[in-house]
Parts: C-alpha cells; sequence; structure tokens
C-alpha cells in the first residue's frame, strides 16, 4: 500500500474516448497496459528470453519447397524439360502445401472449421488442412496466461477514492468454447477481471480492501471464475499488486493505528500492575500474622543484595538488635 502521490508512470483507466480508441489500436498488449497502474511492457522479458513460432514457421516454408521441388523434379522427368508449364504445375503444388501445412508446438492447438463449421481441434505437431473446404479461425496457446489488470479512482463502501492493480493467472482447458462462445476471449478476461475488481472494492470498506487483501483474491478469484468458465477458461489465481490511496488518507490512518498501538501498551501496562498488586496482597497476606517468616524474608533479602554487589552494605541498627536479642536469649 503507498499514498497516490508517489505514483510515478500511470497510463490511465477505460475511459476517454480518444485514449481508449488510441490504446485499442495498438495491440492487445497495450490494452493490458491500461488495467495497470505501471506500463505492462516494463515487466516483460526480452524476445530472445520468450519461446517462438520462428521454428515452426521455418518449417512450414521448408514444407512447401520441397512439395514445390518434388513436383518441379516429377515434371521434369514426365516432360523431359523443365518448362513453363511445369514450373507453374509445380509452383501450384506448393501453394497448396503452404496452405494446408500446419505446425501447431507443444502448447498449442488449432480450432479447424470445415464450411463454417467446428470440426476438430488439431495439435501439436505437424497436421494438414484441405485448402479452400478448410480453414484453422484461432489458435490457442494453453500455457497459464498472465493478465495484469486494475481500477482507478474507485469509490469504497466508505467513499474513499483507491487505485488497485493486480494479476490474473488464468489458462483456457477449452479451445472450442473460447473460440465460439466469446470473440475476443483475452480481451473479455481483462475486462471481467477489471468490473469484478471494481464491484469487490465498491462492497468494502476502505480497512476490508487494505487489511484483508488475502481475502480479497480469494473473492475476486470465485467470482472471476464463475464469470469466465462458460468461456472455456479456467482462474488459477489471483493476487493484488499494489492498494494506492490517498496521501492525506494515508496519514490520517498511521495516526490512527499508532494511538491504537499507545491504547494497548497502556492497558497491558495496566493489567501487569494489576497482577502485581493481587500478588503483593497475597504476600502481606502472609507475613502479616508471621513475625519469623518476615524476618527470615528480609535476611534472604539482604544475603542477594550483599551477593549481588561488591559494594558494602550498611544495615541498620535496628535491624541488627534482633540477632542480639536472640544471643543474650541464648547465653
Amino acid at each position: 500500500m503507498r499514498a497516490k502521490g508517489a505514483r510515478t508512470a500511470q497510463t490511465g483507466s477505460f475511459g476517454g474516448g480518444a485514449d481508449r480508441t488510441a490504446f485499442a489500436n495498438e495491440g492487445p498488449y497495450r490494452r493490458s497496459e491500461m488495467e495497470f497502474g505501471v506500463a505492462a511492457d516494463a515487466y516483460r522479458s526480452a524476445p530472445d528470453k520468450r519461446a517462438t513460432r520462428n521454428g515452426a514457421i521455418l518449417l512450414t516454408g521448408l514444407i512447401a519447397i520441397v512439395a514445390f521441388l518434388a513436383a518441379l523434379a516429377v515434371g521434369w522427368l514426365a516432360a523431359g524439360e523443365a518448362n513453363l508449364v511445369v514450373v507453374l504445375v509445380a509452383a501450384a503444388l506448393g501453394v497448396l502445401a503452404l496452405a494446408s501445412a500446419r505446425v501447431s508446438l507443444e502448447w498449442e492447438r488449432y480450432v479447424v472449421m470445415r464450411l463454417g463449421r467446428f470440426n476438430r481441434l488439431a495439435g501439436p505437431g505437424l497436421f494438414f488442412i484441405v485448402p479452400f473446404v478448410e480453414f484453422c479461425t484461432l489458435r490457442i496457446d494453453q500455457r497459464t496466461q498472465v493478465t495484469p489488470f486494475g481500477a482507478e479512482e474507485t469509490l469504497t463502501a466508505d467513499l474513499v477514492p483507491l487505485d488497485v492493480d493486480a494479476v490474473l493467472y488464468w489458462m483456457i482447458w477449452d479451445p472450442e468454447k473460447a473460440c465460439s462462445e466469446v470473440e475476443d476471449c483475452y480481451f473479455a478476461v481483462a475486462l471481467a477481471a477489471q468490473t469484478t475488481l471494481r464491484d469487490a472494492i465498491g462492497r468494502a470498506s476502505v480497512a476490508d480492501v487494505v487489511m484483508r487483501r488475502h481475502s480479497l483474491d480469494k473473492q475476486l478469484e470465485e467470482a472471476i471464475e464463475e464469470k469466465v468458465s462458460a468461456w472455456g477458461i479456467t482462474v488459477l489465481s489471483v493476487e493484488v499488486r499494489d492498494i494506492i490511496m490517498p496521501k492525506e488518507l494515508q496519514t490520517v490512518m498511521s495516526l490512527e493505528a499508532q494511538a491504537e498501538s499507545r491504547k494497548n501498551a497502556r492497558l497491558t501496562l495496566m493489567e501487569a500492575e494489576r497482577d502485581v498488586a493481587a500478588i503483593l496482597d497475597e504476600v502481606a497476606e502472609t507475613y502479616r500474622d508471621n513475625d519469623l517468616a518476615l524476618e527470615l524474608r528480609r535476611m534472604h533479602l539482604t544475603y542477594e543484595g550483599a551477593s549481588d554487589s561488591q559494594a558494602a552494605m550498611v544495615v541498620p541498627s535496628a535491624y541488627t538488635e534482633g540477632f542480639a536479642g536472640g544471643d543474650k536469649s541464648t547465653g
């Protein structure tokens, strides 16, 4: 939790039409920045540290080239020369191979449509489709997705504006539903998470949001899961990243916490004094009618004082008279 005045790189929220259009035209990653207090790209790994599809693209191109060369060789052997017709036919076969061959990585699934209707899920590995009859309408990444989202200047139940940044971990378990039940599942998940966060903040007080962050995580996880499960998506976890409150309110809450701490300290001290008084009262009752026990206690205290200190101890004369009287009686 930090004060709103300490915030530096803020990108805005789903508000103004011009800003919304500008962000929406820059791709899905830019859209996620709109729900994030700090630009999401600042936290992304370098491109060379992320998995790429370069190998799959190269393999598809290689298949097309091999198909072209194989058709050219067969035509050359059949016609005895590589004329224009042979080259055109080989080129057409190469284009068909390029259009029909697909390479899916281990974590990917392709949604294949046949004549506009769902046909199958393809992948992982190499597979082929029938050109002009089948087409891959969507490539689904089934790895864990990380979506930053947030709510800016959202009023709590006690009318305190808060900025809350959170991170959603989710994955697609049914690619068919993710393709057919919602237009853009990635964008829909981000919007569902943001609206759920705003609703949760609006139903809680500022103290509940700040002090019960773990319960807020669980509440958001269950509410978002209820919304997106029909799209073939499951929520793994939700973690609140930061809570930003007005600086003035943070100062007031700090003073309130300090006053509460001083109150608790004073109550603890008073309880200790009460216990000590009760013990002293019990000891006084013990020594009231037993002079010998009281004298022994005095001697014990004198011995402890003498043994714990290297300095000389002055004993009042009235205290030694008891020992002198004892000696006379015995003599």
